[in-house]
């Protein structure tokens, strides 16, 4: 079985990171696990001309399908995420508009292979829940179009830094525990 692990900040080494860097050796030891970070790839903005609607396929040339496959080799993925202004980052967001050719709402659609589980763990700075749900709303909505089953959510608040997120080390690992 094999787990994805997605850093979905442009930070490479902030909390975000961390938090990657901890699932990840975490899931060790039941998957064989790969990371990545949204800021890996150069994605193109999704230009809105629906050509995907009839082709189920994008028309744009740069990196997104070397993503779709990471997807796609995937049984699991765990999609990382911090607050930018109360929802996901526009790097993560334009990833995300990217996937509507395999979009379940219209006809023809490309498809993943199914029986994937998603799981959403996201982090904000300040001290209310209320915008960690936002994101894993997101996230789920995402998931739930690509018939990604939603397994499992996790939010922390208070997380300015790597540190603060070590604060909440353990509750992260028990989480792990159940992917």
């Amino acid at each position: 079985m094999k787990a994805l692990v997605i850093n979905c900040s442009p930070v490479r080494n902030g909390a975000t990171a961390e938090m990657v860097k901890i699932v990840s050796e975490e899931l060790k030891e039941k998957y064989e696990v790969k990371s990545i970070c949204i800021d890996d790839y150069k994605i193109e903005f999704c230009k809105g001309c629906r050509t995907c609607h009839e082709t189920a396929k994008c028309n744009l040339k740069d990196d997104f399908l070397s993503a779709v496959k990471e997807f796609e080799n995937a049984d699991v993925i765990v999609s990382c995420a911090p607050s930018y202004w109360a929802d996901v980052p526009g790097q993560f967001k334009v990833f995300i508009d990217r996937w509507t050719p395999w979009c379940n709402t219209h006809d023809p659609h490309a498809k993943l292979l199914t029986g994937k589980k998603g799981y959403s763990i996201v982090q904000r700075t300040g001290p209310g829940m209320h915008e960690c749900e936002r994101l894993i709303q997101t996230i789920e909505h995402f998931y739930g179009h690509l018939e990604i089953e939603c397994a499992g959510k996790l939010g922390f608040t208070s997380v300015e830094n790597k540190e603060d997120l070590l604060k909440h080390k353990a509750e992260l690992v028990e989480f792990c525990r159940n992917i």
